[in-house]
């Protein structure tokens, strides 16, 4: 069912009449020195010839006449203007592009906001004719308003209903058609009826359905080529690498999007963010006033549970996980990943990323237990000079490993159980300190359970696998 939608048009066109005869003054009278001792400013009101109108004037009583000076004004005829038609079926179509607005310092920033198409139809085209009566006490009255009118009207005045660029039927003009001095007749009769002097005016005006509103929606990939040299029409489809050179992928705004632990946040282009993805560490939720929704909003709607939102990896794969709206901020978004595209381990999860000089077993972390498994940051151990006992190694009882290595607690000793050194290096005997050891460049995973979070043996360093920050283009939006 269609619901009607009253955009006040009409209403418009008689406020801004109302408001071009309403600064209109008359002097009372002289002083002594032969200046103007009192202006009053004579007002103006919508009253059309009917009973209701004509009793509000006099108040609802018939012993009260009307004030004078007054001006009232009516719509007299309104009928439509055929020589102003036009093709009744043209639409115009035009795209607007907002910009994005800083609520919390009213201020209109740099980069885009929300984009829209805007289609509207063509308007109809009327004639409308309002009549203003101006109701004096005497003829010194009607001169003094009719002197400021005229040259005003001369022979017309421009008139705007709305100051929206958009808005084609905005712009209109006020003709002056004809004046009527005085509604007495000669001779007069026993009554002494309130002078009326009626000025008749002509407005060409438009009259519009409501535009119609639409999310502009914005290409992030183009497709060149269904089958790549190989006839492979599934990887074609996803290859960015296809025909003419390197694909570019364009995120919308240049949005980038910060994952920790299980959260998206969407962050600005020009955004900087205080982690790098080879820090161990879980990064801080950066300060940002751009809300989930607002984002979303510009494609379509979240469906929580069956959106998804894929995060492009350094290999070309993609980790993928279905997001909802955090019901406590709107800044994020809650992400489950999908587990089938998460790397699997290959190493078995530790309990905490260390600095084995700063802490030890019941020296900032638990009493040692068999199973404790821990990464180290730093080097730790040697097989000469004293040693810390509570890092004891099966060795002499010394553990000597160095950082990116990591040790498990055996039940009286700990020992390196992933040595980040080639397997040309082992344990022992250790490499000395000084030399160059040779990095393992085997790839491994590992999660960290005190943080949930994944990290990746690239050959030289741990990084986190697949949590941290993804500028534009490194991230997509499925709905």
């Amino acid at each position: 069912m269609q619901q009607f939608f009253y955009d006040g048009q009409l209403r418009r066109y008689l406020e801004q009449f109302a408001r071009m005869f309403s600064g209109f003054q008359v002097e009372y009278g002289r002083n002594i020195a032969g200046k103007n001792d009192t202006l009053v400013r004579v007002p103006v009101r919508y009253g059309d010839a009917s009973r209701q109108a004509q009793t509000i004037i006099q108040d609802n009583s018939a012993n009260n006449m009307p004030s004078a000076p007054l001006m009232t004004f009516y719509i007299s005829d309104l009928s439509f203007d055929r020589d102003r038609m036009q093709n009744p079926t043209f639409v115009s179509t035009t795209s607007v592009r907002q910009r994005t607005y800083d609520s919390d310092t009213d201020t209109y920033e740099t980069s885009q906001s929300n984009a829209f198409t805007i289609e509207r139809y063509m308007p109809a085209p009327y004639k409308l004719t309002i009549k203003l009566d101006i109701w004096t006490s005497n003829t010194n009255q009607k001169m003094q308003i009719w002197e400021q009118i005229l040259p005003l009207i001369n022979p017309s005045l421009e008139v705007q209903t709305s100051d929206s660029y958009l808005d084609w039927t905005s712009l209109s003009i006020v003709e002056l058609e004809s004046t009527g001095w005085t509604s007495r007749s000669i001779p007069m009769g026993t009554e002494d009826a309130i002078d009326i002097s009626t000025f008749t005016f002509a407005l060409p005006i438009w009259l519009t359905l409501p535009a119609k509103v639409k999310k502009l929606g914005v290409v992030e990939r183009v497709i060149a080529s269904i089958f790549d040299a190989s006839g492979d029409a599934i990887n074609a489809v996803t290859n960015n690498d296809l025909l003419l050179g390197t694909r570019q992928v364009f995120t919308p705004y240049g949005y980038q999007v910060l994952l920790i632990d299980g959260k998206l946040q969407a962050l600005r282009k020009q955004q900087t963010v205080d982690e790098l993805n080879n820090q161990l560490a879980p990064p801080d939720s950066p300060e940002s006033n751009l809300m989930w929704p607002a984002v979303v909003g510009l494609y379509g709607t979240l469906r929580p549970g069956i959106s998804v939102i894929a995060l492009l990896q350094e290999d070309g794969t993609e980790v993928m996980g279905t997001v909802a709206y955090d019901p406590l901020d709107d800044r994020f978004m809650l992400f489950t990943p999908d587990t089938d595209t998460i790397p699997a381990n290959t190493l078995a999860p530790i309990n905490a990323v260390i600095n084995p000089l700063t802490s030890g077993p019941g020296e900032g972390l638990p009493p040692a237990a068999v199973g404790q498994r821990y990464l180290l940051t730093e080097n730790i151990g040697s097989f000469v000079g004293p040693y810390d006992s509570a890092w004891a190694g099966s060795a002499g009882g010394r553990l000597v490993a160095v950082a990116n290595d990591i040790i498990e607690y055996m039940g009286s000793f700990w020992q390196v159980v992933y040595n980040s050194r080639s397997d040309k290096f082992p344990v022992d005997p250790p490499v000395p300190y000084g030399e160059q050891p040779v990095i393992d460049p085997s790839v491994q995973y590992v999660t960290n359970m005190t943080t949930s979070i994944q990290y990746k043996w690239t050959g030289q360093s741990w990084v986190k696998s697949y949590q941290g920050l993804y500028p534009g283009g490194q991230w997509r939006l499925i709905l």
